[in-house]
């Protein structure tokens, strides 16, 4: 999925993960988060949600994941990782309103920039006019942010605010069967506790290792086991 917007007449493409779904997320503890995100589309649901925590905890995924949800119940919606957009402009924020779901990403990167944080409150205001759904993520919680527009940290504490925990290594080694198991990959449990005692200890890098050991495998034409992993990584 692709999504186009205009800032300084430049067309920027943000391209959402086409594996960050809701299937091959461990929640482990954070399961009413992705309750939550599901819920919203109910007419119980709570329009906007706030989602924080270090890096690895999946965030970013979560709101992709969102993205394609909602894009299989049939709305449309979009996915802006604000770290990224920063250098541009706040007209990416115009118009989203005829949208169903905005995910903001790292919004801590507009923290103490005047433009962008105005553009951001009047989003929000236009967004709870038209009925939409909105997530944010970021890696403090709303009054910690580093936002400095008081009526902005205001609207950011409405609604539902989710800490995500990181996972311990139980849950660690789950997540990396489930991902490997998405992925078609036959790995086993033996093989995965080596790589999880090995490799780096956050989500993100595991997953990365996780998608190099693929394509090797692949390449290879070998099975996932102990040795070949051991012989690849130099371990």
């Amino acid at each position: 999925m692709v999504i186009e917007a205009q800032a300084q007449q430049l067309t920027l493409s943000v391209s959402v993960r086409d594996d960050a779904r809701f299937a091959n997320y461990f929640a482990g503890p954070n399961a009413q988060v992705v309750y939550s995100i599901q819920d919203q589309w109910r007419e119980s649901g709570e329009p906007f949600i706030y989602l924080w925590g270090a890096n690895g905890v999946g965030c970013s995924h979560l709101l992709q994941a969102a993205c394609h949800y909602a894009e299989g119940l049939g709305h449309k919606a979009v996915y802006l990782p604000l770290d990224e957009l920063v250098a541009y402009d706040p007209a990416v924020f115009e118009d989203l309103e005829v949208l169903q779901l905005v995910a903001l990403d790292n919004i801590e990167a507009i923290a103490g920039k005047p433009e962008w944080e105005e553009a951001l409150f009047h989003l929000f205001n236009r967004l709870r006019d038209a009925g939409s759904r909105m997530l944010v993520a970021a890696k403090e919680g709303p009054r910690n942010n580093g936002i400095l527009l008081p009526d902005l940290t205001s609207r950011l504490s409405w609604g539902i605010t989710y800490q995500l925990e990181l996972l311990e290594d139980e849950d660690k080694l789950k997540a990396l069967l489930l991902r490997a198991r998405v992925r078609g990959l036959n790995m086993s449990e033996e093989v995965a506790r080596y790589i999880l005692t090995r490799s780096p200890r956050d989500m993100a890098g595991l997953f990365d290792l996780l998608s190099d050991l693929d394509q090797a495998s692949l390449s290879a034409q070998r099975k996932l086991t102990k040795p070949f992993v051991k012989e690849l990584m130099n371990w």
